[in-house]
């Protein structure tokens, strides 16, 4: 517990912007550096945001970040404690793994894109166009990770498939973790912003092709960080 205590005592000065990701990161450290034992619970939320000094809804999203990865669990009524010091080889995402959703996305949003080109609505082109300009603007991950989750959202709705529009909606509980996980661990929000942009540019003019490969691009950029993540955190434990 003395160990708990030192680690704790040692205030840290993080800035606002990217707050989560700093905490993810400093935790997950503690975590394969062995400063936080297996087995050890954290400390609370409300004590980590003193430790932060930063709001307890940000700890919360470095918190699911860690269990995402396999670092920690979170159990209710007892609290999050430490239960690996490597990440899981398959990563959580709700109720299906990062592969169950690398798997079938493609089978979906693919062409739900493609059809969102020739089916769309001008009100949902305009909702999609929204999106995209409150994204590009949007500084704080969870507000970002659940209009990201809107977006892909929206092109199932304007595919005018329903159900391509069940599947995803479905499974937006599993994106949005999967989303927040890699936004904290790889910081793709600029990037996902511009591949969002060419997915709706393609919608706009109506292209089915352009669409699809839009939407391709765009999944294959999230599968490769979402790789790179898992290698990234045993190649860091190894050395």
């Amino acid at each position: 517990m003395r160990d708990m205590d030192s680690w704790l005592s040692e205030k840290k000065e993080i800035g606002r912007r990217n707050a989560a990701e700093a905490v993810f990161e400093d935790i997950r450290t503690a975590i394969v550096d062995r400063k936080l034992a297996l087995g050890i619970r954290l400390p609370s939320e409300l004590q980590l945001a003193e430790r932060y000094g930063i709001s307890r809804a940000i700890i919360r999203e470095a918190l699911r970040s860690l269990q995402t990865l396999g670092f920690t669990q979170t159990l209710t009524g007892r609290g999050t404690f430490v239960v690996s010091e490597s990440p899981a080889r398959q990563l959580g995402g709700g109720a299906y793994s990062a592969r169950d959703l690398m798997e079938a996305r493609p089978c979906v949003e693919i062409p739900a894109a493609g059809w969102a080109a020739l089916r769309r609505s001008d009100e949902q082109l305009s909702r999609l166009t929204s999106l995209c300009e409150r994204m590009d603007e949007e500084e704080g991950v969870r507000e970002w990770v659940r209009m990201d989750a809107a977006f892909h959202g929206e092109i199932a709705e304007a595919s005018g498939n329903a159900i391509f529009r069940k599947v995803v909606a479905d499974v937006r509980g599993a994106l949005s973790t999967q989303s927040e996980l890699v936004e904290h661990v790889r910081g793709r929000r600029k990037a996902s912003n511009a591949e969002h942009r060419r997915i709706l540019e393609a919608i706009a003019a109506g292209s089915e092709q352009d669409a699809r490969a839009a939407m391709a691009e765009h999944l294959l950029e999230v599968k490769r960080s979402i790789i790179g993540i898992a290698d990234d955190s045993r190649a860091a434990e190894k050395a």
